[in-house]
C-alpha cells in the first residue's frame, strides 16, 4: 500500500496528540489548513469543548485582499485577541500533522506577536 500525503499527516497528527492536550487553563490551540484559508480553534480536551475559534473566513480577514501567509497571521492576531478576552494566557500549541513552517509557522508567530503564550 503506497503511503498517501493524507496518511502521512495522520500517522503524524496521533504522534503529536499523543503528547499534547489541553486543558481549561491552557486549551490546545489546534491549526486546520485548506488550500483556500486556515482556521484555529481553542480545544479543552478534558470536557471535549470548542473555546475560542478563528479563521480566515472570518468577516474582517476575509474582506482583506492579501495574500495567505498574511491571512494566516491575521488569524493568529484573531484567536490571541478572543483568547485573551475569555481569560485565557496561554496554550498548547498543536500543528494538526503539518509542518512548522509557512502558513502553520505565520500564524503561530501572529498570535505570539498578540500576546499568546506556548
Amino acid at each position: 500500500m503506497p503511503v498517501t500525503k493524507e496518511f502521512r499527516r495522520n500517522r503524524i497528527k496521533q504522534r503529536i496528540r499523543k503528547v499534547v492536550a489541553g486543558d481549561a487553563q491552557s486549551p490546545r490551540l489546534t491549526v486546520f489548513r485548506s488550500n483556500k484559508g486556515i482556521y484555529v480553534q481553542l480545544i479543552d480536551d478534558v470536557t471535549g469543548k470548542t473555546l475560542v475559534a478563528a479563521g480566515s473566513a472570518d468577516k474582517g480577514i476575509a474582506d482583506a485582499k492579501v495574500n495567505k501567509m498574511d491571512q494566516a497571521k491575521m488569524v493568529g492576531k484573531s484567536i490571541a485577541e478572543k483568547a485573551t478576552t475569555a481569560g485565557i494566557s496561554s496554550v498548547r500549541f498543536d500543528r494538526n500533522g503539518y509542518l512548522y513552517h509557512g502558513r502553520v509557522k505565520s500564524l503561530a508567530e501572529g498570535a505570539r506577536e498578540a500576546g499568546l503564550k506556548f
